[in-house]
């Protein structure tokens, strides 16, 4: 892992999402232990949609249309008001879901001994590699222009700010970091 795991938000960014904030945690030497984690209600608290709305907003100002690719934490409400539940994955992951639901913010995890330099928030270019998984092959995708993506020096490491992350930095049963 990088010694300065310290995540950088380009400057344009902050001139055209002035009302953006960014929280990063780093946890080192983290081993994952199944807990009980709070119920979450079956559907969003009232404060939530305007909330959500300002994700929407924030997508379709990069071009993206919310509803095809909904924020993650719009997302995981779908989720829930279908299943009635919160999909399980493994402790960490559902810890940050579960957070995610109840402040409204989208939140993501990755494995930042899979990273290639520092953590950067900015516009994509649109040449920037992002490796996913498509009907269960691998593929290898471009955002488009403008998007806002986390990325190393490797390429994508998450889209649409915490829509989709990369294969290669995801959390794993492995994961410390």
């Amino acid at each position: 892992m990088p010694s300065a795991f310290t995540p950088i938000v380009a400057a344009a960014v902050w001139r055209e999402y002035p009302e953006y904030r960014a929280l990063s945690v780093t946890v080192r030497n983290f081993h994952p232990a199944a807990a009980p984690l709070p119920v979450v209600p079956l559907a969003p608290p009232v404060w939530m949609e305007a909330h959500l709305e300002s994700w929407r907003a924030a997508f379709r100002r990069f071009g993206a249309n919310p509803k095809k690719t909904p924020s993650s934490v719009e997302a995981l409400w779908k989720r829930v008001g279908k299943t009635g539940a919160l999909p399980t994955i493994d402790p960490l992951v559902d810890l940050y879901n579960t957070l995610s639901l109840r402040f409204g913010a989208p939140l993501g995890g990755e494995d930042a001994d899979c990273y290639e330099g520092v953590p950067r928030l900015l516009p994509a270019v649109g040449t920037e590699s992002f490796d996913t998984v498509r009907d269960g092959a691998p593929v290898i995708e471009y955002a488009e222009p403008g998007e806002m993506i986390w990325c190393d020096d490797h390429g994508i490491t998450c889209r649409r700010w915490n829509w989709r992350q990369c294969k290669r930095t995801a959390l794993t049963a492995g994961s410390t970091n």
